[in-house]
């Protein structure tokens, strides 16, 4: 009854679904995209492995002027903060260094904009890299800043599209490298290739692009139970280095994998609660158009509403029947959202690089919010219907 209900004034029931509708598919939308996103940045972006820290000069998130005046006045960190570090602390099962700079690699007459990264001999253990043909850059590169590079994939398709790269020579900057490594493919985030890069050992990195530069340093606990021991002896060490007052903060940053996650998921919640308020604005404007729908309903209705209760249809009969319209009325909108919440989830996967997951929870939870909006808004009119005397509903035309 409560379907016919709805089909016999179909227009009416779509327009009364809009607000639903609208509340809906925003969550299930949102929702979708943050957790396809969530996912994408744990694998994608923060790969850290969760016994690492990274020491930088400054914070990765700045979220003010003063703040960022802040991170600026800061020194830098330099080799030798690694190498105390390295010699210091002995919570620290691998610590290294790296830093990076733009450059053109060139090979014959082709050539490519890409990063070069300085490394130490340590970086890629530390970061889990992998190859597919070759080796890494070696201490002994290192200490005699050898002209070797690790090149990535994409750099490897174009300028070596027919030959095997390892052996050749390549030009960086004017300065000539022999291939070593060609790294394994990584793909892309959010559209940018991870596979366009060169990896040279980080002493050459300094003569050529300036040893003035800050680095960023790497040091590994070997598990995770350890890595509090190794934060707080890389602390205090750089705080001495450094002269860092005792009732100061530190004039560096420390991040581990689950700082980045955390970093990601204050942004992802704050945007989520925005768009949660603005839906359950949709879902109350949607309630209140259903309460009035049912109000007009129940005008539109009293005759019928008299005949039953005359051939014997008691009070709670006539409540739980239009109790169940409105709950149906906005379950259909819950519906149609859903549907439509996640036909925008997946058009934004197919159209941009950001990923999106459509969560079975938060299709529950759609489809029982705003079923709950049509029972709560709904109660008044149904009590007006129950209430009715028979007589008198008869008597209306």
């Amino acid at each position: 009854m409560a379907l016919n209900s709805l089909r016999a004034n179909r227009l009416r029931s779509l327009l009364t679904l809009l607000g639903i509708v609208i509340g809906v598919m925003s969550v299930i939308a949102v929702v979708s995209i943050i957790s396809g996103l969530n996912d994408y940045v744990a694998n994608r972006i923060f790969t850290l492995a969760p016994d690492v820290v990274t020491i930088s000069r400054m914070e990765p998130i700045i979220e003010s002027l003063d703040d960022w005046v802040e991170n600026v006045r800061r020194k830098n960190l330099y080799l030798s903060d690694m190498e105390a570090i390295r010699e210091t602390c002995n919570a620290c099962r691998v610590v290294g260094a790296s830093t990076g700079s733009s450059g053109r690699i060139k090979y014959g007459r082709d050539y490519v904009g890409s990063q070069i990264q300085g490394y130490t001999a340590e970086i890629p253990v530390i970061l889990g890299n992998e190859l597919t043909a070759g080796r890494f850059v070696t201490q002994y590169d290192v200490d005699h800043a050898r002209n070797v590079c690790v090149i990535g994939s994409d750099v490897a398709d174009i300028l070596f599209p027919y030959v095997d790269p390892i052996g050749k020579n390549v030009t960086i900057d004017g300065r000539p490298f022999e291939v070593v490594g060609v790294g394994k493919k990584q793909g892309s985030v959010l559209g940018s290739s991870r596979d366009n890069w060169a990896t040279i050992p980080i002493s050459l990195h300094q003569k050529m692009w300036g040893a003035y530069g800050s680095v960023q340093i790497y040091a590994k606990a070997g598990n995770e139970e350890r890595l509090p021991l190794v934060l707080d002896q890389v602390r205090l060490l750089l705080r001495a280095r450094r002269h860092v007052a005792y009732n100061t903060k530190d004039d560096f940053a420390m991040n581990t994998s689950k700082s980045f996650l955390q970093i990601w998921a204050n942004i992802s919640q704050a945007f989520f609660a925005v768009t949660i308020g603005i839906a359950a604005i949709s879902l109350l404007v949607g309630g209140i158009v259903v309460m009035n729908i049912m109000l007009v309903s129940v005008t539109e209705r009293t005759r019928e509403i008299g005949i039953r209760k005359a051939l014997g249809a008691r009070r709670k009969d006539i409540l739980l029947q239009f109790l169940i319209e409105s709950a149906a009325l906005a379950l259909v909108g819950g519906i149609i959202g859903v549907l439509l919440g996640g036909s925008i989830a997946v058009a934004v996967t197919w159209l941009t690089p950001l990923p999106a997951s459509v969560k079975w929870w938060a299709v529950a939870l759609g489809l029982a919010v705003s079923t709950g909006v049509g029972l709560f808004f709904g109660i008044y009119p149904a009590k007006k219907a129950a209430n009715l005397d028979p007589i008198e509903a008869l008597r209306y035309e």
